[in-house]
C-alpha cells in the first residue's frame, strides 16, 4: 500500500473512531446538576468540546500548510 493511501487511511480511521466525551470543570459540573434543566447542561458541555478542539484544528491548518510548503522545496 503506497504511503499516501496508508496516511488518509488511518486518518479517515482516527476522524471516524472517534469517541464522545463529557468535559466539564467541577464548579460547571455541581452547578448544572443540581439544577433541573439538562439541557443546559447538554450546551455547556458541547461549548467546552467545541471551545477545546478550536486550537487544534488551527494548528492542525497550519502544520498542513508548513509540511505543504516544505515538501514542495
Amino acid at each position: 500500500m503506497a504511503v499516501k493511501t496508508r496516511f488518509y487511511l488511518s486518518v479517515l480511521v482516527l476522524l471516524w473512531a472517534v469517541v464522545p466525551a463529557e468535559a466539564q470543570c467541577a464548579m460547571c459540573r455541581a452547578v448544572l446538576e443540581s439544577g433541573e434543566g439538562q439541557e443546559a447542561a447538554r450546551g455547556i458541555n458541547n461549548g467546552i468540546i467545541y471551545l477545546m478542539a478550536v486550537p487544534y484544528i488551527l494548528m492542525g491548518i497550519l502544520g498542513y500548510f508548513v509540511y505543504r510548503r516544505f515538501r514542495s522545496k
